[in-house]
Protein backbone atom coordinates (compact mmCIF):
# COMPACT_ATOMS: atom_id res chain seq x y z
CA UNK A 1 0.00 0.00 0.00
CA UNK A 2 1.27 3.52 -0.91
CA UNK A 3 0.67 6.44 1.42
CA UNK A 4 2.05 9.96 0.82
CA UNK A 5 4.97 8.77 -1.25
CA UNK A 6 5.87 5.94 1.16
CA UNK A 7 5.16 2.26 0.82
CA UNK A 8 3.43 0.86 3.91
CA UNK A 9 3.96 -2.87 4.29
CA UNK A 10 1.07 -4.77 5.89
CA UNK A 11 1.75 -6.17 9.37
CA UNK A 12 1.76 -9.95 9.24
CA UNK A 13 0.76 -11.62 12.49
CA UNK A 14 2.77 -14.79 12.97
CA UNK A 15 1.17 -17.30 15.33
CA UNK A 16 3.24 -17.97 18.45
CA UNK A 17 5.09 -21.27 18.41
CA UNK A 18 3.37 -23.78 20.72
CA UNK A 19 4.87 -26.30 23.10
CA UNK A 20 3.24 -29.51 21.89
CA UNK A 21 3.09 -32.27 24.50
CA UNK A 22 2.16 -35.94 24.22
CA UNK A 23 0.06 -37.08 27.20
CA UNK A 24 -2.49 -39.64 28.33
CA UNK A 25 -6.03 -38.17 28.51
CA UNK A 26 -7.16 -40.39 31.41
CA UNK A 27 -4.32 -41.57 33.62
CA UNK A 28 -4.27 -39.71 36.90
CA UNK A 29 -2.19 -38.84 38.80
CA UNK A 30 -0.02 -38.31 35.69
CA UNK A 31 -2.34 -36.49 33.29
CA UNK A 32 -5.89 -35.99 32.06
CA UNK A 33 -7.80 -33.73 29.68
CA UNK A 34 -8.82 -31.46 32.56
CA UNK A 35 -5.18 -30.72 33.35
CA UNK A 36 -5.33 -32.16 36.87
CA UNK A 37 -2.28 -34.43 36.68
CA UNK A 38 1.18 -33.48 37.87
CA UNK A 39 2.55 -33.87 34.33
CA UNK A 40 -0.10 -31.39 33.12
CA UNK A 41 1.04 -28.91 35.73
CA UNK A 42 4.70 -29.40 34.86
CA UNK A 43 3.89 -28.88 31.15
CA UNK A 44 1.96 -25.70 31.94
CA UNK A 45 4.86 -24.31 34.00
CA UNK A 46 7.36 -25.12 31.24
CA UNK A 47 5.21 -23.54 28.51
CA UNK A 48 4.81 -20.40 30.60
CA UNK A 49 8.57 -20.20 31.16
CA UNK A 50 9.14 -20.55 27.40
CA UNK A 51 6.48 -17.93 26.67
CA UNK A 52 4.58 -20.33 24.44
CA UNK A 53 1.02 -21.66 24.36
CA UNK A 54 0.56 -25.27 25.41
CA UNK A 55 -1.01 -27.83 23.08
CA UNK A 56 -1.61 -31.55 23.61
CA UNK A 57 -1.62 -34.69 21.53
CA UNK A 58 -3.69 -37.22 23.49
CA UNK A 59 -2.96 -40.93 23.38
CA UNK A 60 -3.17 -43.68 25.99
CA UNK A 61 -0.03 -44.89 27.76
CA UNK A 62 -2.01 -48.01 28.57
CA UNK A 63 -3.04 -49.01 25.08
CA UNK A 64 -1.62 -52.10 23.37
CA UNK A 65 2.15 -51.84 23.33
CA UNK A 66 2.35 -49.65 26.42
CA UNK A 67 4.62 -46.64 26.78
CA UNK A 68 6.97 -47.73 23.98
CA UNK A 69 4.09 -47.83 21.51
CA UNK A 70 2.82 -44.51 22.88
CA UNK A 71 6.17 -42.88 22.04
CA UNK A 72 6.25 -44.50 18.61
CA UNK A 73 2.80 -43.28 17.58
CA UNK A 74 3.07 -39.77 19.05
CA UNK A 75 6.51 -38.28 19.62
CA UNK A 76 8.37 -40.33 17.01
CA UNK A 77 5.53 -39.79 14.54
CA UNK A 78 6.01 -36.00 14.96
CA UNK A 79 2.54 -35.47 16.38
CA UNK A 80 4.10 -33.53 19.26
CA UNK A 81 7.53 -32.47 20.47
CA UNK A 82 7.93 -33.51 24.09
CA UNK A 83 6.82 -35.94 26.80
CA UNK A 84 6.96 -34.85 30.42
CA UNK A 85 8.34 -37.97 32.16
CA UNK A 86 10.87 -40.43 30.83
CA UNK A 87 13.84 -42.05 32.61
CA UNK A 88 17.04 -40.04 32.19
CA UNK A 89 19.33 -41.56 29.57
CA UNK A 90 16.54 -43.56 27.92
CA UNK A 91 17.64 -45.23 24.69
CA UNK A 92 14.26 -44.54 23.12
CA UNK A 93 14.42 -40.73 23.03
CA UNK A 94 16.71 -37.77 23.69
CA UNK A 95 16.36 -36.79 27.35
CA UNK A 96 16.81 -33.49 29.14
CA UNK A 97 18.66 -33.05 32.37
CA UNK A 98 16.67 -34.74 35.17
CA UNK A 99 14.11 -32.56 36.90
CA UNK A 100 13.22 -34.99 39.65
CA UNK A 101 14.32 -38.25 41.23
CA UNK A 102 11.78 -40.65 42.67
CA UNK A 103 11.70 -44.21 43.90
CA UNK A 104 9.74 -47.35 44.43
CA UNK A 105 8.28 -47.50 47.93
CA UNK A 106 7.01 -50.02 50.46
CA UNK A 107 3.55 -49.11 51.78
CA UNK A 108 1.96 -50.86 54.76
CA UNK A 109 -0.25 -50.06 57.78
CA UNK A 110 1.68 -48.19 60.48
CA UNK A 111 0.03 -50.23 63.24
CA UNK A 112 1.61 -53.43 61.90
CA UNK A 113 5.13 -52.26 62.82
CA UNK A 114 6.69 -54.42 60.11
CA UNK A 115 9.88 -52.31 60.02
CA UNK A 116 10.48 -53.07 56.35
CA UNK A 117 13.59 -51.25 55.14
CA UNK A 118 14.97 -53.27 52.18
CA UNK A 119 13.94 -56.00 49.76
CA UNK A 120 15.85 -58.39 52.01
CA UNK A 121 13.81 -57.67 55.15
CA UNK A 122 12.89 -61.16 56.35
CA UNK A 123 9.32 -60.36 57.32
CA UNK A 124 8.48 -59.93 53.62
CA UNK A 125 8.63 -63.73 53.27
CA UNK A 126 5.73 -63.99 55.72
CA UNK A 127 3.47 -61.37 54.11
CA UNK A 128 1.14 -61.15 51.15
CA UNK A 129 2.90 -58.69 48.84
CA UNK A 130 1.22 -56.55 46.18
CA UNK A 131 3.35 -55.32 43.27
CA UNK A 132 3.04 -53.96 39.74
CA UNK A 133 3.73 -56.26 36.79
CA UNK A 134 6.81 -55.66 34.64
CA UNK A 135 8.62 -53.41 37.11
CA UNK A 136 11.86 -53.53 39.12
CA UNK A 137 9.72 -54.58 42.11
CA UNK A 138 8.64 -57.74 40.29
CA UNK A 139 12.24 -58.45 39.29
CA UNK A 140 13.44 -58.04 42.88
CA UNK A 141 10.79 -60.41 44.21
CA UNK A 142 11.67 -63.02 41.57
CA UNK A 143 15.36 -62.85 42.45
CA UNK A 144 14.46 -63.66 46.05
CA UNK A 145 12.16 -66.54 45.13
CA UNK A 146 9.02 -64.78 46.39
CA UNK A 147 7.13 -65.13 43.10
CA UNK A 148 4.78 -66.86 42.72
CA UNK A 149 4.62 -67.41 46.48
CA UNK A 150 2.26 -65.24 48.51
CA UNK A 151 2.13 -62.33 46.07
CA UNK A 152 -0.61 -60.39 44.25
CA UNK A 153 0.28 -58.76 40.92
CA UNK A 154 -1.46 -55.58 39.75
CA UNK A 155 -1.65 -54.42 36.14
CA UNK A 156 -2.52 -50.74 36.63
CA UNK A 157 -0.43 -49.68 33.63
CA UNK A 158 -1.96 -52.21 31.24
CA UNK A 159 -4.60 -51.63 28.58
CA UNK A 160 -7.98 -50.88 30.18
CA UNK A 161 -6.51 -51.26 33.66
CA UNK A 162 -7.73 -49.71 36.90
CA UNK A 163 -6.52 -46.55 38.58
CA UNK A 164 -3.33 -46.99 40.62
CA UNK A 165 -5.55 -46.13 43.61
CA UNK A 166 -6.91 -49.68 43.40
CA UNK A 167 -3.65 -50.95 44.91
CA UNK A 168 -4.15 -48.82 48.03
CA UNK A 169 -7.74 -50.01 48.27
CA UNK A 170 -6.47 -53.61 48.24
CA UNK A 171 -4.05 -52.80 51.04
CA UNK A 172 -6.80 -51.11 53.05
CA UNK A 173 -9.14 -54.10 52.65
CA UNK A 174 -6.49 -56.62 53.71
CA UNK A 175 -6.21 -58.28 50.31
CA UNK A 176 -2.48 -57.61 50.62
CA UNK A 177 -0.26 -56.85 53.64
CA UNK A 178 2.31 -54.65 51.93
CA UNK A 179 2.51 -52.88 48.58
CA UNK A 180 5.62 -52.19 46.50
CA UNK A 181 4.99 -49.52 43.89
CA UNK A 182 6.37 -46.47 42.05
CA UNK A 183 5.80 -43.42 44.25
CA UNK A 184 4.64 -41.01 41.49
CA UNK A 185 1.86 -43.44 40.57
CA UNK A 186 0.43 -43.48 44.06
CA UNK A 187 1.55 -40.28 45.79
CA UNK A 188 -1.54 -38.21 45.00
CA UNK A 189 -3.80 -40.87 46.52
CA UNK A 190 -1.86 -41.36 49.74
CA UNK A 191 -3.44 -38.34 51.43
CA UNK A 192 -6.57 -40.44 51.93
CA UNK A 193 -4.56 -43.03 53.89
CA UNK A 194 -2.72 -41.33 56.78
CA UNK A 195 -2.60 -44.71 58.52
CA UNK A 196 -0.09 -46.05 55.96
CA UNK A 197 3.69 -46.05 56.38
CA UNK A 198 5.67 -45.15 53.23
CA UNK A 199 9.31 -46.29 53.04
CA UNK A 200 11.68 -45.76 50.10
CA UNK A 201 13.03 -48.96 48.57
CA UNK A 202 16.81 -48.54 48.54
CA UNK A 203 18.96 -49.59 45.62
CA UNK A 204 20.58 -52.93 46.35
CA UNK A 205 23.68 -54.92 45.42
CA UNK A 206 23.13 -57.72 47.92
CA UNK A 207 22.25 -60.42 45.39
CA UNK A 208 24.46 -60.31 42.32
CA UNK A 209 23.78 -57.58 39.76
CA UNK A 210 22.84 -54.12 41.07
CA UNK A 211 19.14 -53.52 41.60
CA UNK A 212 17.85 -50.02 40.88
CA UNK A 213 14.66 -48.74 42.52
CA UNK A 214 15.33 -45.00 42.37
CA UNK A 215 15.31 -43.24 38.99
CA UNK A 216 16.14 -39.72 37.73
CA UNK A 217 13.31 -38.54 35.48
CA UNK A 218 13.60 -36.19 32.50
CA UNK A 219 11.57 -34.72 29.69
CA UNK A 220 11.92 -36.55 26.39
CA UNK A 221 12.24 -35.13 22.86
CA UNK A 222 12.97 -36.79 19.52
CA UNK A 223 16.52 -37.78 18.70
CA UNK A 224 18.14 -34.91 16.84
CA UNK A 225 15.99 -32.19 18.39
CA UNK A 226 18.91 -30.78 20.34
CA UNK A 227 17.62 -27.21 20.10
CA UNK A 228 14.44 -28.02 22.03
CA UNK A 229 16.41 -30.13 24.52
CA UNK A 230 18.66 -27.12 25.19
CA UNK A 231 15.68 -24.82 25.73
CA UNK A 232 14.06 -27.31 28.11
CA UNK A 233 17.35 -27.79 29.97
CA UNK A 234 17.52 -24.03 30.49
CA UNK A 235 13.95 -23.95 31.83
CA UNK A 236 14.64 -26.82 34.23
CA UNK A 237 17.79 -25.13 35.53
CA UNK A 238 16.11 -21.75 36.05
CA UNK A 239 12.75 -23.01 37.35
CA UNK A 240 13.75 -26.13 39.29
CA UNK A 241 12.29 -24.81 42.55
CA UNK A 242 8.87 -24.30 40.92
CA UNK A 243 8.91 -27.75 39.33
CA UNK A 244 9.95 -29.35 42.61
CA UNK A 245 7.09 -27.60 44.41
CA UNK A 246 4.59 -29.03 41.90
CA UNK A 247 5.99 -32.54 42.29
CA UNK A 248 6.05 -32.34 46.09
CA UNK A 249 2.49 -31.03 46.28
CA UNK A 250 1.34 -33.87 44.01
CA UNK A 251 3.11 -36.51 46.11
CA UNK A 252 5.29 -37.64 43.20
CA UNK A 253 8.34 -37.00 45.38
CA UNK A 254 8.62 -36.98 49.15
CA UNK A 255 8.49 -33.67 50.99
CA UNK A 256 11.86 -32.61 52.34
Amino acid sequence: MRLGGFFILPLLLVPAQALTVCADPNYLPYSDRAGQGFENKIASAVAKALGEPLEYTWASHRAHGGFTQFLSTTLDARKCDVVMSIPYGSREELTTRPYYVSSYVFIYPKNKNYNITTMDTQVLHQLKIGFENDTPAEDGLKIRGMIPGSTVPFDVSGEGAESPASMLAALKSGKIDVLITWRPAIGAFLRAYPEFEVVTVPNSRSLGAPEQYSFPMSMGVREGNDALKKRLDDVIEKHQAELTAILTESGAIAAR
